[in-house]
Formats: structure tokens, sequence, C-alpha cells
């Protein structure tokens, strides 16, 4: 798996324990993400791996302002 990949993973995990109902804005991963001690850069790095995520299905991106996002279930 490449580093998008297991980023992705690390991002899919963390929302999923959550337990958040409905999407959720780049911003708001990254919050839920540094409660959880993971480490990314920004909000832009998040919004950056879950477009090119979406390109494979695996995120469903919702062109808002600002853009949502929302995580598929792992098949």
């Amino acid at each position: 798996m490449d580093t998008l990949g297991r980023e992705f993973e690390r991002i899919r995990e963390v929302v999923a324990e959550a337990d958040v109902d409905g999407p959720l804005t780049a911003k708001e991963i990254l919050t839920l993400l540094e409660e959880c001690d993971e480490e990314f850069e920004s909000a832009h790095e998040i919004a950056t791996i879950l477009g090119r995520q979406a390109e494979y299905g695996d995120v469903r991106v919702i062109r808002s302002s600002p853009y949502q996002y929302e995580l598929g279930e792992r098949a």
C-alpha cells in the first residue's frame, strides 16, 4: 500500500471511531485526527488525500462551501 493509501486508512479509521453522522469538512476531520494524536499538517493535506481517494470511489466529495466529505465503508 502506498503512502496515500496508508494516510487515507488512518483518516478512515479515526472518522469511523468518532461515529459521526453526515459529511465532514477537511477542517473537522483534521480536528478529529488531532484529538486522536494523528499528525497531519493541515486541512489542505486532508482535502488532497480525500480528493485523490474520491477517484477510486472511497470518498464522496460534496462541492459546497466549504467542501464536505463522506467516507465509504471498507469493502
